[in-house]
């Protein structure tokens, strides 16, 4: 049986304008056709971004670090993580077809309207992985797509020269099993300040390992980005389902990479097909946006924190460099001059790279 919401979300998810490749003007600026997109809608689609031979790093770590994975949540609570000691990476479980965040006060209570829950098939297992945290540790390909140049070209379009990384994580919808995420906005912080603008919450990087389609994929709802905080529960509430109108989805094949604003209302359902999604998400603000700040995390955004958790980006740029020696590498202002101590190598996996999201800048 067809169902008419995911075609009528597919059909006008195409009717946006916010896709195509990864465009720069004859000056090295963001193509304004595309900046523009993005203040309208709140995400964009770059089309084709990461290469055959990337792509194929990633599926293939993806494949090895899943099959290494903890099968539970209670194996998960064993912290060594893929043979290695760390308190970094998280492993995150839930039951099949349902929603493990929606209704509780994870994340300071944002996905605050539960999504509809199916019953899973009865030889389903009890838990999915569906969510991985630190996971630059664990794949070594994403570390080094982190550091991509064009899409540090984006961050830095939108957020100058000196953006401060946010966090990164591994987002999983297994076939016929994976869970809803509650729709939301990835904001909590800010929604108070005197100087609120659409982009303070800062962005996300979407990278798509398998392509999406209209009941597996993210879906937000366009210019909800500059609405500020949205009452969710009451706006899921008063349409009577979690089916918003206006919601589209994001429509990706494999190798594409979507900039998502974290302000943007999205959320996903549950994954009844028999199609995966894997999505690698890394994301950028405004260094004035966590400077001096207390976000999700206790303890002062101060200086030494977020040059300490930047020293990331400059790793992963340097690991680029190694696999891809014929491209240019992005040119990270923040720490130049700082290469030679941020060298991809095994010292620096462990004195710059080994738990470093604990230094995430979550606001």
């Amino acid at each position: 049986m067809v169902d008419t919401y995911f075609v009528d979300g597919e059909r006008r998810a195409h009717t946006l304008g916010n896709r195509g490749p990864l465009r720069f003007d004859a000056d090295g600026a963001l193509a304004q056709d595309i900046v523009d997109a993005y203040d309208d809608v709140g995400f964009y689609v770059f089309e084709g971004v990461i290469g055959p031979a990337e792509l194929a790093d990633l599926v293939d770590d993806y494949r090895d670090m899943h099959a290494r994975a903890p099968t539970s949540g209670a194996a998960a609570r064993d912290m060594t993580v893929l043979g290695r000691e760390t308190d970094g990476p998280g492993f995150h479980f839930a039951k099949p077809l349902s929603d493990p965040l929606g209704g509780t006060a994870a994340f300071d209570g944002r996905h605050a309207a539960r999504m509809a829950e199916l019953e899973p098939p009865p030889d389903a297992p009890e838990e999915v992985l569906y969510f991985v945290s630190g996971g630059l540790q664990v794949m070594d390909s994403f570390l080094r797509l982190s550091g991509h140049p064009r899409l540090l070209a984006v961050a830095e379009a939108i957020y100058g020269p000196d953006f401060a990384p946010f966090s990164d994580a591994i987002w999983i919808k297994e076939p016929g099993l994976g869970s809803a995420v509650a729709w939301h906005q990835d904001g909590t912080t800010h929604w108070d300040n005197p100087d609120w603008d659409p982009h303070i919450h800062g962005l996300n990087f979407m990278a798509q390992l398998h392509g999406t389609s209209p009941v597996n994929a993210l879906w937000v709802v366009p210019g909800s980005h500059k609405a500020g905080k949205i009452d969710i529960k009451a706006l899921v509430d008063g349409n009577g389902s979690d089916r918003l109108p206006d919601a589209v989805p994001m429509l990706c094949r494999p190798g594409d990479v979507a900039v998502c604003n974290r302000q943007a209302l999205h959320g996903s359902f549950p994954n009844t097909s028999a199609n995966k999604r894997v999505s690698l998400v890394f994301g950028a603000h405004r260094r004035t946006s966590v400077l001096g700040i207390e976000g999700w995390t206790h303890g002062l955004y101060d200086e030494a924190r977020v040059q300490q958790r930047s020293r990331v980006i400059a790793l992963a740029i340097d690991a680029r460099r190694q696999r891809f020696p014929d491209e240019t590498p992005y040119v990270y202002r923040p720490l130049t001059g700082r290469e030679d101590a941020n060298t991809w190598g095994p010292d620096t996996r462990e004195s710059v790279l080994r738990n470093y999201n604990m230094n995430d800048l979550r606001i």
